[in-house]
C-alpha cells in the first residue's frame, strides 16, 4: 500500500515504499536532493557521507549517533528519524524561531566557519553531523578544572576540550585540505546546547521503534521481522538470507565488490540481540548491541574490552558495528576475536531448532569459517567471571587509530605468589583464522613472573601460527610483533606495579 512505510528526514516523513534493496542511505538521500552528504571513500573510513540518527539511549530516551550513510541500506531507516547537514540548523530552532533566514547556522556550523574549519567543503558535512553528536552527547560537561578562556585543557584527557568535548567523535572524519586545527577549535569552542533546542529535547523521548518492514524491488527482498520467532523461522526456511545489524562489512562488499545478496534480513531492533547483563558468574553480550553501546553499557568492567574499543576502526564505525557481525565475518585480522579468545569467551547460537554453547576458540573452522549451521545465528557472546588480573591488548598497524592490524594480540595472565596460575592469549592477523597462542600459554603455567620467564616464552609465541607475507606485513615482522608482545607486557605491568608502591 502507497505510503505503508516512511523514513523521517530533517523533520519531514519521507515515503520509503519503493526503496530497492540494494540503495544504500546516502545514495537515497542523495536521490531526495539532499546532496551535503558525499561518498569519498565507500568504506566508512572517511566519514564524508555521516549523518545523524535517533537511537535507543535506555528506554526512555533517545541518543543523535553519527552514522556513515554509505554503508546501511536505505530500507533499514524505515521509521527512523534522520538529520543531514542541510537540516541541521532548523531541526534545532525552536519553533519560535522558525523564520529564520536560510543563512543562519547551527551552532557547530557557526564554529566551523568563524574559525576557518573548512576550505574545499567536501567532507565538511560530515564533520558537522559528527560534531553536532558529540554536541548533543548527554555526559558532555565542561571541565571544572580548567579556564573556559584557555586553550590549556587543565585537568581534561589531552583529546579532551574545556567544554568536555571528546576528539575521538570525528575519528572517522578524514580532511584532505583545511588541516585539522581550525577543526578542532570549533570543536572546542561549543557551548552547551541552549535547553530549547528540539534536538536537544528530542533526546528526552524514546527512540522510534523500527517497524515491521517487506520491501521488494528488482528481484531482491529486504525484510524486518517484527519478533524473535519470526526471525529464526523465516532464517529456518530461507537460510541464504544475509543478515543486517550495523552492515559494516556487508555495505563494504557491496560499494567496494559489488555484492548484490537477494535477500537481506535486519536483526538490529531485536531485543534478544541488545540485552548486556551481569550476575555472578558471567558477562553476557548480546551479538546486535554496538560496540558504542557495549563502550557505555560496561564503563571499564572488562580492561581488555576497554583497550581494544578506542582502536577497532572509527566512533562512526563502532556506533554502528557488533560483536556479533564482527565474529560472524571470520575475518582472521577482525579486532574482536583476539580479545575475546583471551577472555575465555563463548558464543551462544539460536536457531528455530534451539540454542548451543561454542566455546570461541572451536569457533572459527578455517579462513572466514565457522561452525555456523544453515539458519543459525549469534545470539550473544559470553564472558566468564572473575577475569584474569593482568591484561593487555596489543594491535600493531600502520595508523595508530582506523586501521586493520597487521598482528593483534591479547594476553590475560593470572599470578599468585609470583607464578603464572593461568594463561590465555589471542592471536590475530597470524593464521588463517583468529586462535589461542596454546604452546606459548604452557610455556607460561607454572612458571614465574620473571623476566627469564617472559623472555624464553617470547621465543615460543614467535613462532605461533603461520605468518604470512602479504601488504599489510612480512612475515618476519609478524613474527617480531609477536616475539616482542610478552616483554613489552611484563614491562607495562611492572611499571604500573611499581608506580602503585611508589610513595
Amino acid at each position: 500500500m502507497a505510503g505503508s512505510w516512511q523514513i523521517r528526514v530533517n523533520g519531514r516523513d519521507e515515503a520509503a515504499d519503493e526503496i530497492v534493496p540494494r540503495t544504500n542511505l546516502l545514495d537515497w538521500l542523495r536521490s531526495r536532493g539532499l546532496t551535503g552528504a558525499k561518498e569519498g571513500c565507500a568504506e566508512g573510513e572517511c566519514g564524508a557521507c555521516a549523518v545523524l540518527v535517533a537511537r535507543p539511549d535506555g528506554p526512555q530516551r533517545s541518543r543523535w549517533t553519527a552514522v556513515n550513510a554509505c554503508l546501511p541500506p536505505a530500507a533499514a531507516f524505515v521509521g527512523h528519524e534522520v538529520i543531514t547537514a542541510e537540516g541541521l540548523a532548523g531541526a534545532s530552532a525552536p519553533d519560535a524561531a522558525l523564520e529564520k533566514t536560510p543563512d543562519e547556522l547551527h551552532p557547530v556550523q557557526q564554529e566551523m566557519a568563524q574559525r576557518g574549519g573548512s576550505q574545499c567543503g567536501y567532507c565538511t558535512p560530515g564533520f558537522v553531523c559528527a560534531m553536532a553528536a558529540e554536541y548533543y552527547r548527554a555526559e558532555r560537561a565542561p571541565d571544572p578544572v580548567s579556564d573556559p578562556a584557555s586553550d590549556a585543557a587543565g585537568g581534561c584527557p589531552a583529546d579532551h576540550g574545556v567544554n568536555g568535548f571528546d576528539l575521538h567523535a570525528l575519528s572517522g572524519n578524514l580532511c584532505r585540505c583545511t588541516g585539522y586545527r581550525p577543526i578542532r577549535d570549533a570543536a572546542y569552542a561549543l557551548g552547551a546546547a541552549p535547553a530549547k533546542d528540539p534536538l536537544l529535547q528530542r533526546q528526552d523521548r524514546p527512540a522510534p521503534a523500527p517497524e515491521p518492514t517487506v520491501l521488494r524491488a528488482e528481484g531482491a527482498e529486504f525484510r524486518r521481522p517484527a519478533t524473535w520467532h519470526e526471525t529464526l523461522e523465516r532464517l529456518a526456511e530461507e537460510p541464504a538470507t544475509v543478515l543486517v545489524a550495523g552492515a559494516t562489512d556487508l555495505g563494504v562488499e557491496r560499494n567496494l565488490r559489488h555484492s548484490r545478496p537477494p535477500k537481506l534480513m535486519a536483526i538490529d531492533h531485536l531485543e534478544e540481540l541488545r540485552r548486556i547483563t551481569r550476575d555472578d558468574g558471567v558477562i553476557d553480550i548480546g551479538a546486535g548491541a554496538t560496540l558504542s553501546e557495549i563502550e557505555r553499557a560496561l564503563a571499564g568492567q572488562v580492561p581488555l574490552l576497554s583497550e581494544l574499543l578506542p582502536q577497532f576502526a572509527s566512533r562512526l564505525i563502532r556506533n554502528t558495528a557488533t560483536l556479533g557481525g564482527n565474529l560472524a565475518t571470520a575475518s582472521p585480522i577482525g579486532d574482536s576475536a583476539p580479545t575475546l579468545l583471551a577472555l575465555d569467551a563463548v558464543v551462544v547460537l539460536s536457531s528455530a531448532e534451539g540454542e548451543r554453547h561454542v566455546a570461541l576458540e572451536e569457533f572459527f573452522t578455517g579462513y572466514r569459517q565457522t561452525v555456523l549451521r544453515e539458519g543459525e545465528l549469534i545470539r550473544s557472546i559470553r564472558i566468564p567471571l572473575p577475569l584474569l588480573g593482568r591484561s593487555a591488548f596489543h594491535k600493531i598497524a600502520k595508523r595508530r587509530i582506523d586501521d586493520i592490524s597487521s598482528v593483534a594480540v591479547a594476553i590475560a595472565l593470572q599470578v599468585a605468589d609470583g607464578i603464572i596460575t593461568e594463561a590465555r592469549i589471542g592471536l590475530g592477523g597470524v593464521a588463517a583464522t583468529p586462535l589461542r597462542a596454546a604452546a606459548t600459554e604452557q610455556a607460561l603455567l607454572g612458571r614465574p613472573w620473571s623476566e627469564q620467564t617472559i623472555h624464553e616464552a617470547a621465543a615460543t609465541m614467535a613462532a605461533e601460527g603461520t605468518p604470512m607475507d602479504d601488504l599489510r606485513a612480512s612475515a618476519r615482522y609478524r613474527a617480531a610483533m609477536l616475539h616482542q608482545a610478552l616483554p613489552r607486557f611484563h614491562a607495562a605491568v611492572e611499571a604500573a606495579d611499581h608506580q602503585e608502591v611508589s610513595p
